[in-house]
Formats: structure tokens, C-alpha cells, sequence
């Protein structure tokens, strides 16, 4: 029986640096993790407000798990639907602004479910070319057209909007984008959207909880409503730092979705227990505006310092820093030495960023100290030259 090559594609793939590695972490997600018996500063979690191991969310998720066991036992359409799942996603739309919203088990089957159900053959689907993965498989498993635009290039998309002739038009952009930490240029976005009559989609993972007063996003940032942005995408595994994910918008489109989205009507749904966590975490991230502000901070101080040792940081106002190492060897091996000094900071290849461009990405989390962020620079000094 052939194996099909995977040992020679395995091992070419070692040769271009482009190896990745799972790390066993023996403990909870915070500032600080323990991997394989040793204690290190963790500057790689999207964990973004420190809510993962909070107490009142674990303690939410405990009293959920007691009232309504471990699994959901089904679909959400048959008996998996609980009023943890109901509770929290009319709290959603009271948070997003919007009039409904609908939980999915990931963000990625969020992204999935909705393109698939709202376009296929004969609609055009236009992505910026920085999409995540999943807005991009999305897009090719729709069966649509798929439409690239340079990144952030509103001229461009416009261009290719009047050339376009399918039936239906669908932009999707990420809010900030996942690798440069960058914000979306959302306000001409919902400009083109409009004057184009097409519709605007936004996935806000690492938005919500870090930007916007009460922490719901870019669209609240530039205060866009539901006409300007109709579909808003949010992943409760990053700021809320629980599990899952939510797709908001009218009331049309979410029964739309339960109707026809896919890996919404035939898969599990999440715990209820998980979701009585995510109900917490929601509550916390709009009282605790002092995580905002903390990030805020970290921001600042790490951008200031990582400017004045000379690295090659990008125009990122969220949690994302980015340093830019460009060879994939080079960027593998800095992260490695990082770890030998105590931190851990993921080095970012090919082909999640683009050949040349490979980076540490840095994250900063409320959980973090000032002490920690200066001892990272210094860290970094030390082994960048």
C-alpha cells in the first residue's frame, strides 16, 4: 500500500523551515504557562483580556456543568438547544446592536455556515487578501466566485464591483486582521458596500473585547450600526476566553441560517455549561473596562520600546504586535532561543503569512505586567541583531 509520498513531503517540508510542533501546556492559560515542567511568560495566547481562568467564569462554568452536565447530546435543531444557548445569544444581539444572533461551535464553521448559505454559483464573494484562512475556504466551498482585493485596498474592490455581473455581491473582510494586527478600513468599507448594493460581512475575532467603549469591536469603535455592517462575526475563544462563536445580524438572516447554514444544523451543539462561562465572560468584559485600558497601556509600552531597539513592528492598535523577521529559519530560530530564556512567542510562516514576511507574534494580554513586557524587549535585544 503506498503511503502516498507523506514521508518525503514531511521531510521537505522540515528542510523549508515550515515544520510546526504542538506544545503539551500542563495547566491553565494565563500571563504564565507551564510547558513540559517549565514555567514561561506566555506572549503567544489570544486570551486577550485574561478571562480564560477567571474565577467567576470558572465558577460559572462548574455551576453550568452541575445543572446541565458535560455534553449538549445534540444538534441545536433537535434537543441540543439550551436556555444557556438562548440566554446568551439574546445577550449577543443586545451587546452587538443587532436584532438576533446565532452560536456556532467555531468561528471557523461560523465563517463556513454563513458564506455557503448566503451565496454559491453565480454570486461574486470579494475578500481582502489578508482574510483568514477560514473566510477563504469559505469562499472557494461556496461555490461563488472569488474575488481578491489588495490589502485594505478600498479603489480596488470598487473596481471590481462595477466589473462584476453575478447576481449577488458579498464583501468579507476580517475587522483586525490576525497576523498584522491591523484594523480593517471599515468606514469605507460600509461606503463601498452601500453605494455597490452589496452586502458587507465583517469577522471580528480579535476585535471584540479589545476595541470599542464596552468592548464590542471595531463596528463599535466607529460606531457602525446594523445597516452599515449586516453580518458581524465574533469567537468567544480569544477575548472572552471560553469556547465558541456567534454570528450577528437582522432577523431575517438568522433564521436564514438556522434554514440553510450547514455546520450549523448538522453538528453538536457547544455545552450548555460553556455557554453559561461565555455569559459571564460577556458581563465581564463590559464592567471591566480597566482590561481595555491595561491593553492600552502594554500597547504603548511595547510599540516604544520595540521602535527605540530598531525592530520592524506594524500599524497595530490591538493586541496583535507583529515583529517582522522575514526568513522562516530565522524567525524559527529567535522564538526558540525566547524559549530557552523563559518566554514563549510563536514564530509565524509560510503559508499562514506570506513567503518573506515570517514574524513573531507577539500577544499582549491584560494579565501581563509591565515587568514582563521590559523583560521581553530585553530579550529580544539580546538575541535580534
Amino acid at each position: 500500500m503506498s503511503d502516498w509520498g507523506l514521508d518525503a513531503q514531511l521531510t521537505h517540508i522540515k528542510q523549508q523551515h515550515l515544520y510546526r510542533s504542538r506544545q503539551t501546556v500542563e495547566g491553565p492559560q494565563g500571563a504564565e504557562i507551564v510547558v513540559a515542567g517549565k514555567r514561561l511568560v506566555n506572549f503567544s495566547s489570544n486570551d486577550y483580556l485574561g478571562l480564560a481562568n477567571h474565577p467567576s467564569v470558572v465558577k460559572a462554568f462548574i455551576k453550568g456543568s452541575e445543572k446541565y452536565g458535560v455534553g449538549s447530546g445534540s444538534a441545536h435543531l433537535i434537543c441540543g438547544h439550551s436556555a444557556e444557548h438562548q440566554a446568551l445569544e439574546e445577550e449577543l444581539a443586545e451587546f452587538t446592536g443587532r436584532e438576533r444572533a446565532l452560536l456556532f461551535s467555531t468561528g471557523y464553521m461560523a465563517n463556513l455556515g454563513v458564506i455557503a448559505a448566503l451565496v454559491g454559483k453565480g454570486d461574486d464573494v470579494f475578500q481582502d487578501k489578508l482574510n483568514h484562512a477560514s473566510l477563504l475556504d469559505a469562499g472557494k466551498l461556496s461555490g461563488a466566485r472569488s474575488r481578491r482585493y489588495l490589502h485594505a485596498d478600498t479603489n480596488r474592490l470598487s473596481q471590481l464591483l462595477l466589473q462584476s455581473t453575478q447576481a449577488k455581491q458579498l464583501i468579507v473582510t476580517d475587522g483586525v486582521f490576525s497576523m498584522d494586527g491591523d484594523e480593517a478600513p471599515i468606514e469605507q468599507l460600509a461606503d463601498v458596500a452601500k453605494q455597490s448594493n452589496a452586502m458587507l460581512m465583517v469577522d471580528d475575532a480579535h476585535g471584540f473585547g479589545v476595541l470599542g467603549l464596552t468592548g464590542g469591536g471595531l463596528i463599535e469603535k466607529y460606531g457602525l450600526n446594523q445597516e452599515h455592517v449586516p453580518i458581524v462575526m465574533g469567537t468567544f475563544g480569544k477575548a472572552f476566553g471560553t469556547f465558541g462563536a456567534f454570528v450577528a445580524g437582522s432577523d431575517a438572516l438568522i433564521e436564514m441560517l438556522i434554514q440553510k447554514a450547514r455546520t450549523y444544523i448538522y453538528t453538536t451543539a457547544p455545552p450548555a455549561a460553556v455557554m453559561a462561562a461565555t455569559r459571564e465572560s460577556l458581563k465581564l468584559m463590559q464592567v471591566d473596562t480597566w482590561r481595555r485600558e491595561k491593553l492600552v497601556g502594554l500597547n504603548k509600552q511595547f510599540r516604544l520600546g520595540a521602535s527605540q531597539l530598531g525592530f520592524d513592528v506594524r500599524d497595530s492598535s490591538s493586541a496583535i504586535q507583529p515583529i517582522i523577521i522575514g526568513d522562516s529559519a530565522k524567525a524559527l530560530s529567535v522564538s526558540q532561543q525566547l524559549a530557552a530564556q523563559g518566554f514563549m512567542v510563536s514564530a509565524i510562516r509560510e503559508p499562514t503569512v506570506p513567503s518573506g514576511s515570517a514574524r513573531l507574534r507577539v500577544t499582549l494580554t491584560a494579565a501581563h505586567t509591565d515587568t514582563q513586557v521590559d523583560a521581553l524587549l530585553s530579550a529580544l535585544d539580546s538575541i535580534i541583531e
